[in-house]
């Protein structure tokens, strides 16, 4: 059973920011969205498509503004050969089996259609619609991408359970696993932990597992980034619990800062330029001594789209991660835009960190 989001509204397609945030909030209570959509409210297709799509095993969540949120019941009652009826203030199609304040579900042939209304800066109604299928979301590091198929391939099909890889960055692959039936996903993942249990997280965040990690054993890491501009910050600021771990961040773009705040030597900065591994290697240092942190993360590069040179061509980028006791250094080359670098770097910057300190975060 497939999930579809569907946006109905100009405001869903131009607000950017409300957007996200009921990606991330449906993505959280449902799991994997196989589909997302958006309509104009005065798309003629819609009715077409709900014809379509309602006749098809799917489970369906469509968020329209209260401008439109009647408007969009009529058009799915027209479908279903139902009518509107007023429920708590609400109309809506009166096979609507459950509802609660601006949410309410109804079942039709094999699809499940939970419709909510939202408007700018409110809190997303309750999500009512269940999903039936089981399923979970694990990453798998140090494993390449051919060779972790093969090796899931035979359990999955054992326990009756679909999966599909994506990959995050070099060395960092995302395994969404889905079934029909309850307990077939626990017993995939046990099967798997027991097959790579140095290489896998079941959690559907990362970051938020990592924070979860650090938190039980006291730990804090900080940053130092230059071309990244804040990015891996944000990364572990947006999830709950980051001021227990996150000692600070420092965003040291021009060169007098990486020499004022982190203490990069001028010498070193001259001899090798901003962007190189003995630069990266003083900034994590340095962030390290002047935090009370116990990992210190230093990322630099050239995100572009202009600044390369042949020696060192745009998607260059330098990091270092450094424990107390331990140090790792790389030097990777990303390719995309320039948020696209920014992003890839920082998520090669987590996988690092993870890497750096197996018993920490295994």
């Amino acid at each position: 059973m497939k999930l579809h989001l569907i946006f109905i509204g100009d405001k869903f397609i131009y607000n950017e920011a409300l957007k996200n945030y009921v990606v991330r909030m449906i993505m959280k209570e449902l799991g994997v969205i196989d589909n997302i959509l958006f309509f104009k409210q005065n798309d003629k297709a819609l009715f077409l498509y709900f014809e379509e799509e309602f006749g098809r095993d799917n489970n369906v969540v469509i968020i329209t503004s209260k401008q439109h949120f009647t408007t969009v019941g009529k058009v799915i009652a027209t479908v279903t050969m139902d009518n509107q009826v007023l429920k708590e203030g609400m109309l809506m199609p009166s096979k609507a089996k459950y509802f609660h304040k601006d949410s309410y579900v109804l079942e039709y042939q094999q699809a499940f259609i939970n419709v909510l209304q939202l408007d700018e800066g409110q809190k997303l109604p309750k999500i009512l619609l269940q999903e039936h299928k089981e399923s979970e979301t694990v990453h798998i590091f140090e494993e390449e991408e051919e060779l972790l198929e093969t090796l899931l391939l035979p359990i999955a099909q054992s326990y009756n359970v679909s999966f599909t890889l994506t990959k995050i960055v070099d060395g960092w692959l995302r395994v969404d696993a889905q079934s029909q039936r309850y307990g077939e996903v626990d017993n995939f993942l046990t099967s798997l932990k027991k097959l790579l249990p140095k290489k896998m997280i079941a959690s559907s965040s990362v970051v938020a597992y990592m924070i979860d990690r650090l938190v039980q054993k006291k730990k804090k890491i900080t940053f130092a980034e230059s071309c990244t501009g804040g990015l891996l910050s944000y990364y572990f600021t947006k999830h709950n619990g980051a001021s227990q771990v996150l000692d600070g961040s420092l965003v040291t773009y021009s060169n007098a800062l990486k020499e004022n705040w982190l203490a990069v030597l001028e010498e070193t900065l001259e001899r090798h330029g901003a962007v190189s591994a003995e630069v990266v290697t003083e900034m994590s240092e340095g962030a390290l001594n002047v935090s009370n942190a116990n990992y210190a993360v230093a990322i630099s590069g050239i995100a572009g789209d202009a600044g390369g040179t042949d020696e060192k061509p745009v998607g260059t980028v330098y990091i270092g991660v450094r424990s107390e006791t331990a140090y790792n250094g790389e030097r990777c080359f990303f390719q995309g835009d320039r948020n696209y670098i920014q992003e890839q770097s920082a998520l090669y910057a987590i996988k690092m960190v993870i890497l750096l300190d197996k018993e920490t975060f295994f």
